[in-house]
């Protein structure tokens, strides 16, 4: 059973979904692949605490707080390959970013490979299913160009100035 819960927050409804114990996904409304993980999945409404914790987690974010990805319990739905991708972008700190080619680098370095497509890395990120959290917010194009948010280029651009990045190209 997911459960799902929405949240309003400065860049719009967000919803959160969740097991018992986990956090599954968090979309921004309108985003590309809204819910896409939940598939299948027997959806219902209702607050177990993992979902509290992250709102509570998301009030503290918007309010200019650094909580931290390990304060909740994520559980993203996908192959092995986007897991290593979106293990990644957790790496990223608070207000800094990286860039898709460099991602692309750290993934065929983790894969033993010699290059890895920034593209394909590209779509791993863009298939985030819980923005914010798995802060996916944080990659750039490799000319620091925000591109690339399933939730759209102004939520991007709020997500990082909120974090302090300048975000002037």
């Amino acid at each position: 059973m997911i459960y799902t819960m929405e949240y309003a927050s400065p860049i719009g409804k967000l919803t959160i979904a969740g097991s018992e114990d986990s956090i599954m996904g968090l979309w921004i409304e309108g985003q590309k692949y809204f819910g896409s993980t939940l598939r299948g999945e027997q959806i219902c409404s209702g607050q177990p605490p993992v979902l509290k914790l992250a709102a509570k987690w998301l009030d503290r974010y918007f309010a200019g707080e650094r909580p931290l990805q390990t304060e909740l319990p994520l559980a993203p739905v996908g192959g092995e390959f986007r897991q290593a991708v979106w293990k990644l972008l957790c790496e990223i700190p608070y207000g800094e970013v990286t860039t898709y080619k460099k991602l692309a680098e750290r993934v065929a370095v983790g894969r033993g490979l010699k290059t890895m497509s920034a593209q394909a890395v590209g779509g791993a990120v863009g298939h985030n299913p819980i923005s914010i959290l798995i802060p996916c917010h944080r990659v750039l194009g490799t000319d620091g160009s925000l591109t690339g948010y399933a939730g759209g280029i102004d939520c991007k651009r709020y997500l990082l100035a909120l974090e302090g990045v300048d975000i002037t190209v």
